[in-house]
């Protein structure tokens, strides 16, 4: 029991460290991009956090095997390195009893990632959706950013602001130029009203509907009649900015439930359906089939240190995951039966892990220790064969 706790410790600890360092390094990523839409105005600085979070789920489901495989590969390289796994072995301990160690760290994995990818990951999708479509179908006025112009989303004004204060979203010195419907562009240019204004505010009322009042400014127009610009100065100045509907975009299957992707799908995109599933299931099966590649390729030399194996030892998991990208893609293009699916990527990992295992072990080794001898006898018994019918040819 002793054992088993310090194993246990020792992966999960490890793992634990590379899952927070490569979450770290992949959020970072994320939050440079999103932090560069905001800055263009494209989402309000207020969500940038909540598109961050949203991305969490589909970046743990893909990290989580990938620092197990790692924590491992570390783990059991510092144990060997040090000479502690030689000690181990020699007091009983098999490699099939450190397998089966990690493999229940493993299978909790496997739950976490399931969650992640069967459950978390499509429900973050889905409201990242509809964030997306109430943004899209928002006027665009409570988003302003100042210093910079932007345009309202039923397209028929520019605003730009001076100043804004978040906490009473007002405005100072605010710009607007009104342009009327009309096909020709320089129609609309001429026509524009421009509007300027010391103060503005956004008010909006029960139906969702917002208006910008501007107070103590000017307004520019020309008259229709007489072709002359006129302007004229205001106490107040309210312009109606008409919601649009929110649009319900059309869904990638990533962000569908896994109970909708067992319904019954169009025929069309069954086979879309149904590598989107074994997509899911892929990765926490993946958390068991890694461990029988790590623990062998754990396995080094005390003079060669513990990243002796890391190279080839992460050439076989982007193999890996190459070779389930491509058959998702197979799947999906119909180029591949369904019904096959990612099942021999799987299996053949497995069927590695079991190989490099089963040379690891001592009965392995026997066996390996074995086969030349059996060559040898059995080469022994052909020539004898020979001889006698040499023999009984002469007689």
């Amino acid at each position: 029991m002793i054992i088993f706790r310090y194993l246990l410790k020792e992966v999960a600890k490890t793992q634990l460290a590379v899952f927070l360092v490569l979450m770290t390094i992949f959020i970072s990523q994320k939050f440079v991009r999103v932090l560069g839409d905001a800055s263009e105005g494209g989402i309000p600085g207020q969500l940038v956090m909540t598109f961050i979070a949203l991305k969490i789920p589909d970046l743990a489901g893909f990290i989580l095997p990938l620092s197990l495989f790692l924590g491992v590969l570390l783990a059991y390289g510092r144990i060997y390195a040090d000479s502690e796994m030689t000690v181990l072995h020699a007091c009983g301990v098999s490699e099939w009893y450190v397998v089966r160690v990690t493999l229940v760290l493993a299978l909790v994995t496997a739950i976490l990632t399931g969650i992640f990818t069967l459950y978390l990951s499509p429900l973050a999708s889905e409201y990242e959706y509809q964030v997306k479509e109430e943004l899209a179908a928002d006027s665009g006025l409570s988003a302003l950013v100042s210093g910079r112009f932007q345009q309202t989303g039923n397209q028929d004004a520019v605003v730009f602001i001076h100043d804004k204060d978040r906490k009473t979203n007002s405005f100072n010195k605010v710009f607007v130029a009104q342009l009327p419907k009309s096909g020709n562009l320089d129609a609309n240019i001429i026509n524009s009203s421009l509007v300027y204004a010391k103060t503005g505010k956004v008010f909006e009322d029960d139906k969702g509907s917002q208006q910008l009042v501007l107070g103590d400014g000017t307004r520019y127009h020309r008259d229709f009649d007489s072709g002359e610009f006129q302007s004229v100065s205001f106490t107040k100045y309210y312009i109606q900015i008409k919601d649009q509907e929110v649009e319900r975009h059309h869904r990638k299957l990533n962000a569908l439930s896994t109970p909708d992707l067992f319904k019954n799908p169009p025929p069309e995109l069954a086979a879309s359906y149904s590598a989107t599933i074994q997509w899911r299931i892929a990765f926490p099966l993946a958390c068991i089939i890694l461990i029988f590649i790590a623990v062998p390729l754990s396995v080094v030399n005390p003079r060669q240190g513990k990243f002796a194996k890391m190279l080839p030892a992460l050439m076989l998991f982007l193999g890996y995951l190459l070779l389930l990208t491509s058959m998702r893609s197979a799947i999906e293009k119909n180029a591949l039966p369904s019904v096959i699916g990612l099942w021999p990527i799987h299996i053949g990992a497995l069927f590695i892990g079991i190989t490099l295992l089963m040379k690891e072990r001592s009965s392995g080794r026997i066996i390996k220790a074995k086969l030349p001898s059996f060559k040898r006898n059995k080469l022994a018994k052909q020539r004898a064969q020979a001889i006698e019918s040499s023999k009984g040819e002469e007689d």
